[in-house]
């Protein structure tokens, strides 16, 4: 047996979940409402997974340093798919005041002017805080994409420092890397049934499709 192959075949596994999530919503997606609750299953998978992984680093002695009003990670630019930011739109039009949703669109308004133009490093080390967070928090969370779910850090020091010295090649946050490879193999899957069905799966920064 080859050293990654259960690895391999865990990330198989949930390309497939992904897969069969969209496909059995595929007779009617073109209904928003059977789509976007498509998305709610994978997004609580994707949960259950990352707070099961979670309670076995605590009893492991492995710190998960994300939690509740840490905010490093929510300043780089975020990509998400087109369906995903679709529900994130419908959560904030659903779930938020006019008010509300009149701040987010100015916030991501000025984020895209300030990366507009900027090409490959310099827009992945740019530094910029989410349109949706406000006082240290997303005020979307139950909506956030795929991309945020799985951004597990154990070492808060490393955050800090990829958010201080980003142009700093040799750092990166202290990932952990199953949770992100699972989530991101889920949501392959979950494209992949999209395309079957003529969906047109495309990819954009949050803010872009704020201002939808």
């Amino acid at each position: 047996m080859k050293k990654n192959q259960p690895f391999n075949e865990y990330l198989r596994a949930f390309y497939s979940d992904g897969y069969r999530i969209a496909i059995n919503a595929a007779e009617s997606i073109d209904s928003k409402e059977i789509l976007f609750s498509a998305i709610e299953e994978m997004y609580q998978q994707i949960d259950e997974l990352t707070v099961s992984i979670s309670e076995l680093s605590q009893r492991q002695n492995t710190t998960i340093d994300c939690k509740k009003g840490c905010q490093w990670c929510c300043h780089q630019p975020v990509f998400a798919m087109n369906y995903e930011l679709d529900y994130l739109n419908f959560f904030i039009k659903t779930n938020l005041k006019t008010g509300k949703q009149k701040d987010i669109q100015a916030r991501a308004r000025g984020k895209a002017k300030k990366l507009k133009g900027l090409t490959n490093d310099a827009l992945l080390n740019s530094k910029h805080p989410c349109p949706l967070l406000e006082n240290g928090m997303c005020i979307a969370y139950k909506a956030r994409p795929m991309a945020c779910r799985i951004y597990l850090s154990t070492h808060l020091k490393t955050c800090l420092k990829f958010y201080n010295t980003p142009n700093d090649k040799k750092n990166f946050p202290a990932l952990l890397e199953f949770p992100m490879q699972a989530g991101r193999m889920m949501n392959e899957g979950f494209k992949s049934a999209l395309k079957a069905t003529g969906f047109k799966p495309e990819e954009f920064r949050i803010e872009e499709k704020l201002l939808d």
